[in-house]
């Protein structure tokens, strides 16, 4: 908290240097989602026939919490290295750059729920109570994204590998976490597997609670809430075992 006004700035500075020179500028936070969404949707509607009601809605819940994950990582994962000429000069926390790189990306992804809005106004949601429960799921992702942040931004610094590797486990990640297709789609001996993946639960609960207006058993939010409280925890713990020897690297 003492160094919240930093994180702040740095957010901040994220955001203007991410949409510099862009024409559209924030509105591609919006406009993004809208395009990915209907690509996919004619691809697994029309082609593979994905039987889902109201897809469209299903298609971009499930794509914006894991484009928000990809893309928070990632940007995480770079942090130290690329403040290291501020690192040397002056004494911060060092904590505080992948999680203003999560935070940064965490303002986008509010921007494009704009999008999930718009859709659901498309496709005549019926509006429930329990949707206004929609930024629990949210605040579960930001813990357990900020977690694995930490952890990849302290071995990049040290080991370079990650940096490639990390694209990898991305994708499969993206293929083990029914984004584009339901999970009734693949074998119940694979299935029990998906289901213990964080994020699937989390999507889940994000989905259930704007498709269905269903309130989630109450297993999956302790579930997600112990994932999350769990990830940030270790990824914290990680990060400042080695962030002592950060100085010897970049």
């Amino acid at each position: 908290m003492k160094y919240a006004h930093l994180i702040v700035e740095l957010v901040k500075r994220d955001l203007k240097l991410k949409y510099r020179r862009s024409f559209l500028g924030y509105f591609w936070s919006l406009l993004n989602p809208l395009m990915m969404m209907t690509v996919m949707m004619v691809v697994f509607s029309y082609m593979f026939r994905f039987d889902i009601e109201n897809y469209p809605l299903y298609l971009i819940c499930g794509q914006t919490i894991f484009n928000f994950f990809n893309e928070s990582t990632n940007r995480a994962m770079y942090s130290i290295l690329e403040n290291s000429a501020l690192l040397k000069k002056v004494y911060v926390p060092k904590c505080v750059f992948p999680l203003a790189r999560v935070l940064s990306s965490f303002t986008t992804m509010a921007l494009s729920l704009l999008a999930v809005l718009i859709v659901m106004v498309f496709t005549r949601v019926r509006f429930h109570l329990s949707m206004l429960l929609f930024f629990v799921p949210l605040i579960f992702l930001l813990l357990f994204a900020s977690g694995v942040g930490m952890i990849l931004s302290g071995l990049a610094v040290k080991f370079q590998d990650v940096t490639h590797l990390y694209s990898v486990l991305v994708m499969i990640l993206m293929y083990a976490t029914p984004i584009f297709y339901p999970i009734e789609a693949v074998p119940e001996s694979v299935a029990r597997f998906i289901r213990l993946n964080p994020l699937y639960v989390i999507i889940t609960l994000f989905r259930e609670l704007m498709l269905s207006g269903r309130i989630p058993a109450a297993g999956s939010w302790l579930y997600a809430a112990l994932a999350a409280l769990v990830m940030f925890a270790i990824g914290s713990a990680l990060f400042d075992r080695m962030r002592k020897s950060f100085i010897y690297y970049i």
